[in-house]
């Protein structure tokens, strides 16, 4: 590797360093119904989100809270002396794609068929310092 892509790579990876990333693919809700719940801890810190999403009656913040825990012990792995409570991280980004749908069919009257699709999603959360 030349000094020049040494060095851009260590600038890259010092400007990441605050900043950590969790997926999770093909998850089996809706993308409608995950978004409802992304859109109340987006911006938020993440003791405040990790409690709004544990008192949440909804079933995809289950699958958020599992996403967000990832996402955090992936910044404590990126910085291990430092501690997540004085770090004051927030939900920089979360954002919820669609993934691929099953097509099924369901019996319907005079011989017809009616499509159903289970829909899947792609979750996408980042953590980030919080900016003063």
């Amino acid at each position: 590797m030349g000094s020049r892509k040494r060095e851009s790579a260590l600038a890259r990876k010092l400007t990441n360093q605050d900043v950590a990333k969790a997926l999770h693919n093909d998850c089996p809700s809706s993308p409608r119904k995950m978004r409802l719940v992304a859109d109340i801890i987006r911006g938020v810190e993440v003791e405040k989100a990790l409690s709004i999403l544990k008192y949440s009656k909804k079933d995809a913040s289950n699958k958020l809270e599992k996403v967000l825990l990832s996402a955090m012990a992936n910044w404590q792995s990126k910085n291990e002396g430092a501690d997540i409570e004085e770090a004051n991280l927030i939900v920089k980004e979360i954002f919820v794609d669609s993934a691929r749908q099953l097509k099924r069919l369901r019996p319907a009257p005079q011989g017809r068929g009616y499509r159903i699709r289970k829909r899947s999603n792609h979750i996408t959360l980042i953590l980030g310092t919080k900016e003063n």
